[in-house]
């Protein structure tokens, strides 16, 4: 925990970690439950408080891992046993416990030596994650901590396809997962893996629920944004007129302008609700520079 915030330790690209402060300081006092239909990895759900929470994500692979790491609720200690045994068997390094890179590839690649040094142990890894169909989740969350900017990234073949990072298991990641297990002991949580469409068509809504929605951004650039377009936001937008028309609480982030583009789908249907600018920042794949735009979170109530 950070500043009393708890982090994902997903990493996930677009986590809300470091605006669920100023974000949540819009939701209601009181959340009967907390849906989610893009969790990503957490963030969101991990520092908000309600009695329960519904949480999906169409993407399998993020569900799964979820999933995963809540089966280790309450018997941690087998996690890490797990974790360090792929570690150990593939020889990548584990700065947590002890740095193993030598001296003499720090000082040829000071700011690579991570990468340089678990290169091979990566590629095997995901090779034999490749080969035993993809389903193994703890070979795939080491792939995760030890991926380029700790991504899911899937060729279109639907291959495991991201290089090696520059970063490993170190202090930072032993923090986010202990956060992780000390909240989840806590959390009502139900798992879903749908269309946002579906999932948010199939709830039962009750008083006092909140829907916190934080979907792909139609301006920006991103892995998770491939299968959204004007479509998908046209569709989500008349989802939420139709929440507001049930009397059911929103909370929505998204980008209005980001490098000269404009979202004017959202600018117009934002009008009629209550927006709150954000201070944000952005990191895609291709450029991990942070790059300056306007982030709002717009709220029916």
């Amino acid at each position: 925990m950070r500043n009393g915030i708890s982090r994902s330790p997903m990493f996930y690209v677009g986590d809300k970690f470091k605006l669920i402060r100023e974000i949540r300081t819009h939701f209601p006092d009181r959340i009967n439950r907390l849906i989610e239909p893009f969790v990503g990895g957490g963030s969101v759900m991990m520092n908000v408080d309600a009695d329960g929470y519904l949480l999906n994500d169409i993407d399998s692979y993020v569900i799964g891992l979820h999933r995963m790491l809540c089966g280790y609720v309450g018997r941690e200690q087998d996690f890490y046993t797990e974790f360090y045994r792929i570690v150990d068997q593939y020889g990548l390094s584990l700065s947590f416990r002890e740095n193993p890179v030598p001296q003499e590839l720090k000082k040829a690649h000071p700011k690579t030596y991570f990468a340089k040094y678990n290169k091979e142990a990566y590629r095997q890894l995901k090779s034999d994650f490749i080969a035993g169909g993809q389903q193994d989740w703890m070979q795939l969350y080491v792939l995760l901590i030890y991926g380029f900017n700790r991504m899911l990234r899937f060729n279109k073949k639907g291959l495991f396809n991201l290089p090696v990072g520059n970063v490993d298991y170190n202090q930072n990641t032993h923090d986010a997962l202990e956060d992780y297990f000390r909240v989840m002991t806590t959390k009502q949580a139900e798992w879903h893996n749908e269309d946002f469409r579906l999932f948010l068509g199939n709830i039962n809504y009750q008083e006092d629920d909140l829907i916190y929605l934080d979907p792909p951004y139609l301006i920006t650039f991103s892995e998770y944004n491939k299968l959204w377009n004007d479509e998908t936001e046209r569709d989500l937008l008349a989802l939420l007129d139709d929440m507001n028309a049930r009397g059911i609480h929103f909370a929505i982030s998204n980008v209005t302008h980001y490098r000269g583009r404009t979202n004017s789908l959202f600018l117009d249907w934002s009008a009629h609700y209550h927006s709150h600018p954000i201070n944000s920042n952005y990191i895609s794949f291709n450029d991990n520079s942070i790059k300056q735009f306007n982030e709002v979170l717009v709220t029916n109530y």
